[in-house]
């Protein structure tokens, strides 16, 4: 009986002996680097609790503005201190001496660290090149002056630029064949989710120095500066953006007061994105909270009177501009009397500066009965229907688009709508299932600018190499599709420019602006109630100078109320700063 009970208890201890081998097994050779389904890499695990380690770069690359000065980070030159300084006796008196502060300040800032830090916290004192050299020829363990690389917090163009985040079931889903740890940056948003694959870290820049059990430096090991092999990796993205436009732009949108909304400003001389600003601004703590993380101005919106451009295009097309054709713009468009506007008769090009509604409201039924669908035709050879930004075939990906999230417009919801006529008024004055996007508003307006010529719009000119080489440049692209003749261009400049000229001109405001601007003003009723009154959204859009254009411009303010405004003294106040700007530049 003994004896099989021996046994019994051998077998017992046998296979608990072999369940540990296999553990050990799996452990040391089988998933030494994807540890459980958490993909615990446990060669770093063992590393990092014999180390200690700075982070100086985690690899990813970077946006750059138009003249390659970084959008998103800042390389600054720092003092790095240790913590194990605590335990030892160091040349602290030395260090301040040379960084110009007190020996108490220096001791102080790792009094209480676990990890190492950076001189200065999170405004770091900024080293010389002679103070980096000192520091370094000092020789003290623990104690190192590098350079490291800081994310601007209060960064431009944010929703533009997007945000990235840690997610390790899209990371696996994006990239199933490459070997990145689940702790690995990803764009969620914006460019940084348009350019993923090409910003991905190829590795970390840092310091790793080894300690003993208890914390302290193991002294026959020197620090360990690890940065990725590769010279050329990670890329950095080289934008369109001009810094010194855009932070006007921010500054100019928060101080008309501007909660939902925001501008886009072209450059017409190569179709890009000069500044581009959505408010409202991202939740730093938690971006998917509020509104902020999304830029609206990607995002299709209610257009309003703006719309009424494409009615013009098409009635110029369809010879119903005739000047001597008169339309009561007293009345609304189901005929009874406006109690707001009291214009009386106007012809074609009056009441398109004045924006009277009855009158392209009975342009769109009258463009109905010669074609339903000319509504969208027109629509889509102004390219308010279609994506604009640069879009096509990049490596081995055949549909790549840089803007992350951009939205297509639309006309009609459905067939059924067109064939009726007061779906069809209302579409004609931009209300009903109108929605196009403010960037394609911006971009209609520098097709009739150029003369009908459709572009995509770029936000990105170069992916960069780490060295500053060229990877890949993003050539200058026509849109698909039919485009409005040189002529009807030619009479769509004259009627954008009538809205600012004529006394009743919904854009008289900027008679007086340093550059002459074309343009045309919308008032887009929502549908939304707010406290028992309805929200509208309110635009501007147009370009300048008239005579020879250089900027596209869009301003938008989003569910306000009727009495509110600011699109009118934001779009003033930018075409002020770019007349300044190059003024500078001239001088």
């Amino acid at each position: 009986m003994w004896r099989k009970r021996i046994v019994g208890i051998g077998i017992v201890f046998l296979l608990a002996l072999c369940v540990l081998l296999g553990r050990l097994i799996q452990v040391q050779l089988v998933e030494t680097n994807h540890f459980t389904k958490h993909n615990i890499n446990l060669v770093e695990a063992s590393v990092k609790q014999r180390s200690q380690e700075m982070l100086l770069d985690n690899g990813r690359g970077t946006f750059l503005d138009k003249n390659g000065d970084s959008l998103t980070h800042q390389t600054k030159s720092v003092l790095i201190l240790f913590p194990f300084l605590n335990k030892m006796e160091w040349n602290s008196k030395k260090v301040a001496d040379i960084i110009g502060t007190s020996e108490y300040n220096v001791k102080k800032s790792i009094i209480d660290a676990k990890d190492p830090v950076v001189f200065g916290g999170k405004n770091p004192l900024e080293l010389t090149s002679s103070q980096m050299s000192a520091i370094n020829q000092l020789k003290i363990p623990g104690v190192f002056a590098a350079e490291k690389k800081f994310h601007i917090n209060n960064n431009i163009a944010e929703q533009l630029l997007g945000i990235t985040g840690q997610n390790e079931e899209q990371l696996q889903k994006r990239y199933p064949d490459r070997e990145l740890v689940g702790t690995t940056l990803i764009g969620l948003t914006g460019l940084e989710r348009s350019f993923d694959e090409f910003l991905l870290p190829d590795g970390e820049s840092k310091l790793v120095y080894h300690v003993d059990a208890k914390g302290g430096p193991l002294f026959g090991l020197n620090v360990k500066y690890v940065e990725p092999a590769n010279p050329f990796y990670p890329v950095n993205i080289r934008t369109t953006i001009d810094t010194e436009l855009q932070e006007m732009a921010e500054k100019l949108v928060d101080e008309q007061g501007i909660k939902k909304g925001g501008l886009v400003l072209l450059n017409l001389e190569d179709n890009t994105v000069a500044a581009m600003v959505s408010r409202p601004q991202i939740n730093k703590t938690n971006p998917y909270q509020t509104d902020g993380v999304n830029n609206y101005m990607l995002k299709q919106q209610i257009v309003g009177s703006v719309f009424k451009t494409v009615i013009a295009a098409a009635a110029i097309d369809n010879k119903l501009d005739d000047a001597n054709t008169q339309y009561d713009c007293s009345k609304k468009i189901n005929g009874e009397q406006d109690p707001n506007y009291q214009h009386g008769m106007l012809n074609f090009t009056e009441s398109f500066a004045v924006s009277c509604n009855n009158t392209f409201g009975t342009l769109a039924k009258d463009l109905k009965e010669i074609d339903e669908n000319l509504l969208e035709i027109y629509a889509e050879k102004l390219s308010l229907t279609s994506l604009v930004g640069w879009q096509g075939s990049i490596f081995h990906s055949a549909e790549f688009q840089q803007f992350s999230g951009e939205e297509k417009g639309r006309v009609f919801l459905n067939e059924e709508a067109k064939k009726d006529k007061n779906y069809v008024a209302l579409t004609g004055i931009g209300q009903h299932e109108v929605r196009v996007t403010p960037l394609a508003v911006a971009n209609m307006m520098a097709t009739i600018a150029r003369g009908g010529t459709k572009e995509s719009v770029r936000v990105v000119s170069d992916i960069q190499y780490k060295n500053g080489t060229t990877l890949y440049s993003f050539d200058r692209q026509e849109l698909d599709g039919e485009k409005i003749s040189p002529y009807t261009a030619s009479r769509l400049q004259k009627l954008l420019r009538e809205v600012v000229t004529n006394e009743k001109g919904t854009g008289r405001w900027f008679q007086d602006l340093p550059f002459e601007v074309a343009g045309k003003s919308g008032t887009a009723e929502t549908g939304v109630l707010k406290e028992g009154k309805q929200l509208h959204n309110k635009w501007f859009a147009g370009y300048f100078p008239f005579d020879n254009p250089k900027y596209a411009l869009v301003t938008v303010n989003l569910d306000v109320y009727s009495d509110e405004g600011g699109v009118n003294q934001l779009f003033a106040e930018v075409v002020k700063g770019v007349y300044e700007k190059e003024q500078k530049s001239a001088q």
